[in-house]
């Protein structure tokens, strides 16, 4: 991948912690290249620093050394152009679902009138309309992780970060969600990198997979997912589907 088509460029990225004892080094010389337009899962065991490494590319953690680039431009604090799903889709229950969804607005200091018609937009896509004037605790878990994309896609940005957005799900809603993000990805082609700890989501959702060793976390193997589009869940039952699981779960594993 060239320069010019790098959309998020991570060049020897080291974060180290500081306990009372000792330093704990949690990301080592972490090198990435993503185009713009890409889906890309971060997989890895537990306590490895994927949402660390998320939370750094989005200006929200600091670097301990290295450099982190977005559109060319260094990475240090964060950035309008980049929208963040976190784990719990932690909307603020006194508001609207509408309100919510434009909350990003407001904090931008952008004129809210402006976005009204993105935002209902966005809740169609979603198929939450119907929705905007209630509250988040009128919606069920998966209607609310909806809600969280909506918000995060509200101001346009080029790139979404996304750290396990569906894993307190049932699994039969997060099939869901996983087909909804996809579309979600078809119709606005963002560039995305994904956080997760399941292989299956992972095959399901990537253009790539960076699959990352145990701390101090490296990126140990770059996994292509050469399988059609748009992906349908029947496409979990084909021998090539789960040729690439066996294949990260294997790297997992050892």
């Amino acid at each position: 991948m060239t320069e010019m088509t790098a959309h998020v460029r991570v060049e020897n990225l080291r974060k180290t912690y500081q306990t009372r004892q000792d330093e704990i080094e949690a990301i080592h010389e972490v090198k990435m290249d993503v185009a713009e337009g890409e889906f890309i899962s971060i997989l890895g065991p537990s306590g490895c620093g994927k949402s660390t490494l998320l939370m750094i590319v989005g200006g929200l953690l600091p670097l301990t050394s290295g450099t982190v680039s977005v559109g060319g431009e260094d990475v240090s604090k964060p950035r309008r152009d980049t929208g963040v799903v976190f784990q719990a889709p932690v909307l603020m229950p006194w508001r609207t679902i509408l309100k919510n969804v434009l909350f990003p607005i407001e904090s931008l200091g952008l004129r809210e009138e402006d976005y009204i018609d993105r935002a209902y937009e966005l809740l169609e896509m979603t198929g939450l309309s119907n929705f905007a004037q209630n509250v988040p605790s009128e919606l069920s878990g998966g209607m609310q992780q909806r809600v969280a994309i909506c918000r995060a896609l509200i101001h346009n940005p080029n790139l979404l970060l996304m750290d396990e957005p569906f894993s307190a799900l049932d699994a039969m809603t997060r099939d869901l969600m996983n087909q909804e993000l996809l579309r979600i990805w078809e119709e606005y082609k963002k560039t995305v990198l994904f956080v997760t700890h399941s292989i299956r989501e992972a095959v399901f959702l990537s253009d790539r997979v960076f699959v990352m060793s145990p701390r101090p976390a490296v990126i140990s193997e770059i996994v292509t997912i050469d399988l059609p589009r748009p992906r349908e869940l029947a496409i979990e039952e084909t021998p090539e589907f789960n040729q690439y699981v066996a294949h990260l779960r294997g790297l997992i594993e050892h």
